[in-house]
């Protein structure tokens, strides 16, 4: 199983790290996401490359019920041999 790890930022009316961090915890991955100044929630996620792609499809088009996401930025894909998090959590 190929691990990956990868930084994102969503933007719009994204205020849902609780909602992120429920499916990120759900998919079992680890990393983190925090709310920005700007109100974008960015952060990083790390685990199994399907895992992690169903991650970024979902942050792209899900979000939480009362979300608007307006894009999402990725970036690369980067191998990694272990999760460097313990689990996913959100910072405030």
């Amino acid at each position: 199983m190929s691990l990956v790890a990868l930084k994102f930022e969503v933007f719009g009316k994204v205020f849902f790290r609780k909602y992120t961090a429920a499916e990120a915890n759900r998919l079992g991955l680890h990393g983190w996401c925090e709310n920005t100044p700007h109100g974008t929630v960015r952060g990083e996620l790390e685990g199994p490359v399907d895992r992690v792609r169903q991650m970024t499809a979902w942050l792209q088009t899900t979000g939480s019920p009362h979300s608007r996401i307006d894009r999402a930025v990725f970036g690369e894909e980067v191998p990694i041999v272990s999760c460097t998090h313990p689990a996913f959590s959100v910072r405030r």
